[in-house]
């Protein structure tokens, strides 16, 4: 078996790294279990956002200028420069040295500035156009982040004594993209674990083209690969805050649980409610080849965390999350002649599969059917082809929230009951109930109004009260 570990560092605790080093890589190990592991690293804090564009509310990046034809894309990107050398003068107190580390930056800010200057330069020609380059562009963009964060944790690394190697996975003047794995499995050939540290990129560039099928969530999906094809024993995600049995800003420090031990199939149901503990399709291949995941809180160095496995399923029946999201909209199509009709919800997933839009759960009837979905996957348009598609049917809108019920075993007479008559009491209508036979997770649909309300009435009565 081997012996090394692959975690993952998110991009808010890298802007923490001195205090990463000391509580993560350092702690109270003896020097000679330091090493055989390997650490993918986000962007610092608020880089990605400058580069491309910010991830919640939609102000433009770097990458969004140049996409709309707007020359302050230089502008940004020399913002951009000027933001990653802040975060270079705050590593310098964890023993970054600033003038090689701005060197760095420079080099690459440079060569991406060119890179976008000679697209601008092909696309003035007729034969050009510049969606052709986007891509590319939005790719080369967000490496320089992983590159920047993860070429400063060697450099801190190695001036504090600590052997440590850089895996630069962005493909950085590569002439060839290599496929995902074949990358991965080059840039490690050879690697001595027992004796290093590996600090490799959390963007990978291959032949997939990682942006394009998993955007922004690319960095959970390398450090699933290179734990995969380098079969390591265990995964890693470092957070700020470990995986508890509810929001502690919401809950109450002090009245939630940290789970400790689950399976991959309640990190799924967590992911489906936007409360990933990893990215779902990272967790997948992790799974089929059984390496656990181990989450923990990268400033409580001392504690465990929660590890997420294959086999495991609680020994008695108990509630281990509740969590949801105040972002749906219920979609619904009620029609008389629904009746008896086969394939009609076949015709419904025909529009939703055009449109790239999945749902989060859907409930069904004699004569209605409805799907759950995200608000922000609900365009004008995929509204527009659902009416035009059902003519005949009435085509509604909603705006709920769904608050759920997760744990590995449920299987317990009651606990749906107990659910109702816990939201009843704290004068919350259920407008829907969805539960599978595999009894792993319960939702509720209520009105938006009343979702953190709900939150705590279950989380009160599921987990404090069962406690």
């Amino acid at each position: 078996m081997s012996k090394h570990t692959v975690e993952k560092i998110g991009g808010t605790s890298m802007s923490r790294f001195g205090e990463i080093v000391d509580n993560v890589i350092l702690g109270n190990r003896k020097e000679n279990e330091i090493y055989n592991r390997v650490f993918v690293v986000s962007a610092y804090g608020g880089i990605t956002n400058a580069l491309l564009e910010h991830k919640k509310t939609g102000e433009p990046g770097v990458y969004q200028y140049f996409k709309d034809g707007d020359q302050r894309w230089e502008e940004a990107l020399d913002k951009v420069t000027e933001q990653m050398k802040a975060v270079n003068e705050e590593m310098v107190a964890a023993g970054l040295n600033l003038e090689e580390a701005n060197s760095y930056v420079d080099q690459r800010v440079e060569g991406i500035r060119n890179c976008l200057r000679d697209i601008c330069r092909i696309c003035s020609y007729g034969h050009f156009h510049l969606d052709e380059f986007l891509m590319a562009a939005r790719e080369l963009l967000s490496s320089v982040g992983e590159a920047h964060s993860a070429w400063n944790s060697v450099n801190i690394l190695n001036n504090r004594g600590i052997n440590a190697l850089l895996i630069d996975l962005t493909g950085w003047k590569d002439n060839e993209a290599k496929p995902f794995a074949e990358k991965i499995e080059s840039e490690f050939a050879g690697v001595d674990y027992a004796n290093n540290i590996c600090v490799a990129t959390g963007y990978t560039k291959c032949k997939e083209g990682l942006m394009h099928t998993f955007d922004r969530g690319y960095s959970e999906i390398t450090f699933s690969k290179i734990a995969c094809v380098t079969e390591a024993r265990e995964g890693v995600i470092h957070k700020e805050f470990h995986l508890s049995s509810g929001d502690p800003n919401l809950m109450g420090l002090e009245k939630v649980e940290i789970i400790g031990r689950t399976n991959f199939d309640v990190a799924d149901q967590l992911a489906d409610l936007g409360m990933e503990a990893i990215h779902p399709k990272a967790s997948k291949e992790m799974e089929n080849l059984s390496i656990p995941i181990r989450v923990t809180n990268a400033f409580e160095p001392e504690h465990p965390g929660t590890l997420i496995d294959t086999s495991f399923r609680s020994e008695f029946p108990r509630v281990e999350m509740v969590t949801g999201r105040d972002d749906i909209l219920a979609i619904e199509v009620h029609d008389p002649d629904m009746v008896g009709e086969s394939g009609y919800d076949f015709r419904i997933m025909e529009v939703f599969a055009k449109h790239k839009v999945s749902y989060t759960a859907k409930n069904t009837n004699a004569n209605t059917i409805t799907h759950f979905l995200p608000e922000k996957d609900v365009k004008e348009q995929f509204m527009l082809d659902l009416k035009a598609n059902f003519q005949g049917a009435e085509v509604s809108m909603k705006e709920v929230a769904i608050v759920s019920a997760i744990g590995s075993n449920m299987n317990k007479p009651g606990f749906l009951s107990r659910s109702a008559e816990d939201l009843a009491q704290n004068q919350i209508n259920i407008l829907a109930v969805n539960q599978c036979m595999r009894q792993v997770n319960m939702q509720f649909v209520v009105e938006r109004h009343d979702y953190e309300k709900a939150l705590k009435s279950l989380h009160k009565g599921l987990v404090e009260e069962e406690k």
